[in-house]
């Protein structure tokens, strides 16, 4: 009997490697000759073909809402049974394949040193950027079944209540002049879009070929599986950059190419941290290889599945149109040189376009509006360049199907012409670009910025100096990675920000451009040292070795403050808490976005952990209809609570709230300054507390309006800083506006009493003149000092009688002149800072 911790490996074999292993097995095609392959690379070809029938099948079930794990792992083992059943069960390679030799330690080190690095995976689950988009997409994919999503919480909100929740979007390709069409779409959360409140579906933003993967990994192993998948896509993309690289370069050059791209920071950081990069990187590099192998070595083989790679990176990311265009480029030369082109590859790429773009312009309709839009602002010249470029690939293509090669002379002047263009563009953009105009500075320096940050000076020198030498030597037998390189780096380095974006945002270039400048580093270094005289050989390789030896240290030195970071760790510890508290027929209302963070956990807290969650979309929302709001969903759930730590407005006298729990706690995370390297580890607070509405309480008003600012505030003040603790005080810092509602007054009060401190402004920074405001009539000024005092403003007894009949809560407004650390005392605090304030009373 099998034991149960044994199966989540067999499941794995099934999914990533069986269908694979006998689909290459096939006697078709020339088994012969792929069988005569090393059998490390056999065992690579298995593992994507099969990563890829099941990536295609979890696409396929979920675009029409019937993915399970246990339906994946049927559909594997029906194709592989069903491949088998028609090779009649003739699936032995034969005497012509190859026992692991030597050779095979090279890929084994490179898996070894991934799991060395590469894990553990951070606990990014939480909402408000990419990496958390995509897991809970797949986290969805996996417990719902469908890449739509119908969300029971959208549908049951009444229409009059949904623009408390839901902000309406215009897609910018329907706007006409000044008009939009009514071709819109609402968020649900940052990141998901709602196709259809009546019937709640949900989709999410971003392409879902990496989010399948997660959905793998999370049956799997839960959780944990699906934050791994990851680091398990970054080994692959290893391997497939060393397997290519080795097929032109040699074993050697592409081990320490593949060495350096592993010790590099921002692979390491990127295969820790949930991104779609890494999926491209390792299907892409694949799809180099497989065209080569298919259409440069007459493999036939693999032109199917090179083109079936490329088609599911269509529902990765759209620049991977990018990566699409350097193989169909490289593709279109080898024909032109003479090489034969697959008809399978071409087939196979329109069977798997097609389905992509109905893929893109229905479900992925909002995801493809700024492709649209860009496409369709393009200037008239540029249509007719690419035009031109269409029309003279078709007709190489042509020419080269009818045996009309090239010359000698046109086969030396392409990747010559090729190599001059690159290196002359590099050149320019590292020493001589200036930003002016429309240029900004970001785009100006993008590749010097990519070179002191990420790579060092000479390591991008060195990889020009090895493309040019390559290009000439080596350029036939793999036009497509240098089509590819070379496209890339325009488009990513010509108008792509690398800066302001932050440190580890500034990914664009992982894919590609990282593991192409080691390639051509590492074929630089390797220059000469096999062939003329053996002391020149050895010179040359000694030169070469100290080059990548001063390399790898300077990477490995780069990442080692990373390599026992966990980003975000103990966050999921933190939700779980959280989620215990909040039941089935409980209803999670969270402050807006623009009130605090509070809205990145509402995304798992509904999509991960299956709460009622809704998010409000203003901390200024319409009380009158949020009174109606509560009407209804007290009629529906049985509590209906709140959820926040920044500041909303929504007392009211119609309700009230009960402070059920509140949390205070830290995770790390890693410093991300803009136009500046890393610093090293930080602590992210987070600060909520959960109320619940209920009834108005008749004795409210005859009580003292006492606030304790920074102890569940959270529905009293706006506009203030986070919730902070000092000498045992809580306290906020104001802004430049910060507002207190005063639930209420009563006709006898006569002076408000503001407990305060200037925080220890600097000499200079202005002074705290602090302007007091009820019901925005001014009632004084007060100067501020340095530690917390009472400060006192009358309150005019006009003023009192008129707000005393009011039924609503009254604005307290504070105006102050800020002041911001950063800019006064170069720290990383950007904050515009007020007054502490630490408690307010009415008497």
């Amino acid at each position: 009997m099998v034991a149960v911790h044994t199966l989540p490996l067999l499941y794995l074999i099934v999914i990533t490697w069986l269908p694979g292993a006998i689909v290459y097995r096939l006697p078709y095609a020339s088994r012969d000759r792929r069988a005569a392959l090393a059998a490390e690379e056999r065992w690579f070809w298995a593992i994507v073909t099969s990563t890829a029938i099941s990536l295609a099948i979890v696409l396929m079930l979920a675009c029409i809402g019937r993915y399970s794990f246990g339906r994946l792992l049927i559909a594997d083992l029906a194709v592989a049974v069903l491949v088998a059943v028609v090779s009649g069960f003739n699936l032995r390679l034969g005497p012509s394949a190859r026992r692991p030799g030597v050779s095979a330690l090279i890929p084994l080190a490179l898996v070894v040193m991934g799991l060395w690095r590469f894990f553990p995976s951070s606990e990014y689950i939480i909402g408000g950027k990419d990496p958390g988009t995509y897991m809970n997409e797949g986290i969805q994919i996996a417990q719902r079944g469908a890449i739509v999503v119908p969300d029971q919480v959208v549908a049951s909100v009444p229409n009059f209540a949904r623009p408390l929740f839901f902000r309406k979007h215009e897609l910018f390709s329907t706007m006409s002049g000044d008009e939009p069409t009514s071709t819109s779409y609402s968020l649900r959360f940052m990141g998901f879009f709602v196709r259809n409140h009546d019937s709640g579906e949900i989709v999410g933003q971003f392409p879902h070929l990496f989010p399948a993967s997660i959905a793998i990994g999370y049956g799997l192993n839960g959780l944990s599986g699906a934050r791994r998948t990851v680091g398990v896509w970054a080994i692959l993309g290893l391997l497939a950059v060393y397997f290519a690289g080795a097929r032109v370069f040699g074993r050697t050059t592409a081990a320490a190419a593949a060495v350096l791209l592993c010790l590099n920071v921002i692979e390491v950081w990127f295969a820790r941290y949930p991104n779609a990069e890494v999926v491209l990187q390792a299907f892409l590099f694949a799809a180099i290889l497989a065209g080569d192998r298919a259409h440069i070595d007459g493999d036939a083989f693999f032109a199917p599945v090179a083109a079936a790679l490329l088609g599911l990176l269509l529902f990765l990311r759209f620049d991977a149109v990018l990566g699409i265009a350097g193989v169909l480029a490289g593709v279109a030369l080898a024909v032109t040189a003479g090489s034969r082109l697959r008809a399978g590859f071409v087939i196979v790429l329109a069977a798997t376009t097609t389905p992509a773009i109905l893929y893109l312009l229905g479900p992925m309709r909002t995801y493809a509006d700024l492709p649209i839009v860009f496409l369709s602002n393009l200037r008239w010249w540029q249509y007719v360049a690419l035009g031109l470029a269409a029309i003279v690939a078709t007709i190489a293509v042509v020419l080269g199907s009818k045996d009309t090669a090239l010359t000698p002379g046109a086969r030396t002047m392409i990747p010559t012409a090729l190599a001059v263009v690159v290196i002359a563009a590099a050149l320019y953009a590292t020493f001589l670009r200036q930003p002016g105009g429309k240029l900004a500075d970001y785009d100006a320096y993008a590749l010097r910025t990519f070179a002191s940050f990420y790579v060092t000076l000479p390591a991008l020198l060195a990889a020009l100096l090895g493309y040019a030498i390559a290009a000439r030597r080596l350029f036939w037998r793999t036009p497509a990675l240098f089509v590819t390189v070379a496209i890339f780096s325009f488009f990513v380095f010509y108008k792509i920000r690398i800066v302001p974006d932050h440190f580890w945002m500034a990914r664009r270039f992982l894919p590609v451009i990282l593991p192409g400048v080691f390639l051509f580093v590492a074929a630089a270094a390797m220059i000469g040292t096999k062939s003329g005289g053996t002391r020149a050989r050895l010179l040359r390789g000694a030169i070469g070795g100290v080059l990548l030896a001063l390399l790898a240290w300077r990477y490995q030195t780069a990442s080692r403050p990373i390599l026992d970071h966990v980003e975000y760790a103990g966050i999921i510890r933190e939700l779980e808490q959280l989620a215990s508290t909040i039941h089935d027929d409980d209803l999670l209302v969270v402050e807006s976005r623009d009130a605090s963070d509070m809205h990145t956990l509402a995304l798992p807290l509904a999509y991960i952990y299956a709460r009622n969650v809704l998010v409000l979309t203003s901390r200024l929302p319409d009380k009158s209809l949020f009174g109606s709001f509560l009407d209804w969903a007290h009629g529906r759930y049985r509590r209906v609570l709140f959820m926040g730590g920044g500041g909303t407005d929504l007392l009211s006298s119609r309700w009230d709230v009960t402070p059920l729990a509140g949390e205070r706690f830290q995770v790390t995370e890693y410093d991300a300054p803009q136009n500046a390297y890393p610093g090293g580890r930080r602590e992210k607070e987070f600060d909520y507390s959960v109320y619940e509405f209920v009834p108005p309480s008749p004795d409210g008003a005859n009580t003292p309006f006492d606030l304790d600012v920074g102890m569940r505030d959270d529905l009293h003040v706006l506009r203030f800083h986070a919730k902070e603790t000092t000498e045992g005080r809580t306290f906020r810092w104001s802004r430049d506006t910060s507002y207190i509602s005063v639930s209420h007054l009563q006709s006898s009060n006569h002076r408000v009493i503001l407990w305060m401190s200037d925080g220890g402004r600097p000499a200079k920074a202005p002074p705290a003149e602090v302007t007091v405001y009820l019901d925005d009539e001014q009632l004084g000024n007060v100067r501020v000092t340095t530690g917390f005092k009472p400060y006192e403003v009358a309150i005019p007894p006009a003023l009192a009688a008129r707000l005393s009949t009011r039924a609503e809560p009254t604005r307290l407004k504070l105006v102050t002149p800020v002041w911001s650390p950063s800019a006064l005392l170069g720290t990383g605090d950007g904050r515009d800072l007020g007054v502490m304030v630490d408690r307010v009373a009415v008497r």
